[in-house]
């Protein structure tokens, strides 16, 4: 009885594992997949005949994973041509030169000079269409002991759990600067997010005007934008964050990155953010779906105290505002009207 009781516990177990491995197989096959369709070089065409073959044998393995063990060929088989697939994925290398889109075509060039901030190429681009716009890059300056305030914006594209985060640096003269996280799209390429995971876009850190990158999201692509005020950063964590950007963007010139839709995105931004106010950051799902990052920093104390989450959110959509305001030199302004914790002054655009 107890030899039957052994024999069933090890027939359990071993229809376990090869469920498991035919599992993992699958899923290093749909991997596999993915990798080739997003890099494979040439057209469609080659890319669709590169991921059938693939499909061969994975389907191969993923059968053996329930057969005898005279099928353990197959998966030796399957192996040796993944290992064989992670030698050509480790030669994929993110690149500087590639024939960019206008809007990423200049990455972040900038230097800190005592108490003086020297950006080369903030973008200050104005946009009639996704199509139709002017294409301007400036030379700006910037006092460093002259930053009197933080904000957050985030705009929504694809429903309420996903949100590009931007952070926008106020200064005592009235001026906005924004930093944004993006893709780095080649010209007539467009995101995809399934494509962040393999390798398909190099990573960009963007200066930019706030007219222009916040229009560009609510007048051009139709997305729903969000500002809120932050609170519980000091003067020194203002500056000392300002310094984080300027980093990362002398990094990203020195050594590019791929963007990930992960790991490397704009909830990058959002994590470095908020940790300059919560050190101690306590983990939360909402710091990768960045849609809810929001309520999450009012959770930990790092919006304005004293008013309830839902009335910051209503009040702190601007994106009514932003489409209204037009090409306006006071457009920072006209977007913070009624915005908590913010108290109304002169803003140039």
């Amino acid at each position: 009885m107890l030899n039957d009781g052994k024999r069933r516990l090890f027939s359990v177990m071993r229809a376990i594992g090869r469920v498991l491995l035919a599992l993992l197989c699958l899923a290093m096959g749909i991997w596999g997949g993915f990798a080739l369709w997003f890099q494979f070089p040439g057209n469609v065409v080659a890319r669709v005949v590169a991921v059938l073959v693939w499909c061969v044998p994975t389907i191969w393995a993923v059968r053996a994973g329930f057969g005898p063990k005279r099928r353990w060929h197959s998966l030796a088989v399957f192996g040796a041509l993944f290992a064989v697939m992670m030698i050509w994925w480790a030669t994929i290398q993110p690149r500087q030169d590639r024939a960019w889109a206008d809007d990423v075509a200049q990455p972040l060039h900038a230097r800190i000079e005592g108490d003086r901030l020297v950006i080369d190429n903030v973008r200050n681009f104005h946009w009639r269409s996704k199509t139709d716009y002017d294409v301007r890059w400036e030379r700006r300056e910037y006092e460093l002991s002259q930053v009197r305030s933080v904000d957050m914006i985030l705009s929504y594209w694809m429903g309420p759990a996903i949100a590009h985060t931007l952070v926008s640096f106020g200064f005592a003269d009235g001026r906005q600067l924004v930093f944004s996280l993006e893709i780095r799209k080649e010209k007539d390429e467009s995101f995809s997010a399934l494509g962040g995971f393999f390798r398909r876009f190099e990573a960009v850190l963007v200066a930019s005007d706030e007219r222009d990158i916040v229009q560009v999201r609510s007048n051009v692509r139709g997305e729903d934008v969000y500002l809120y005020r932050l609170h519980g950063l000091s003067s020194e964590g203002m500056r000392e964050l300002l310094g984080y950007y300027v980093q990362e963007g002398q990094q990203l010139e020195q050594a590019p990155r791929f963007y990930n839709t992960l790991t490397s995105n704009c909830t990058t931004v959002a994590f470095e953010l908020v940790r300059r106010i919560v050190p101690r950051l306590p983990v939360d799902y909402r710091l990768l779906l960045s849609g809810y990052l929001a309520e999450y920093v009012d959770d930990v104390g790092g919006l304005t105290p004293g008013v309830p989450y839902a009335q910051l959110h209503a009040l702190g959509r601007i994106t009514q505002r932003a489409r209204q305001a037009g090409d306006v030199a006071d457009f920072s302004t006209r977007i913070r009207q009624g915005v908590p914790g913010i108290t109304q002054q002169g803003h140039a655009g």
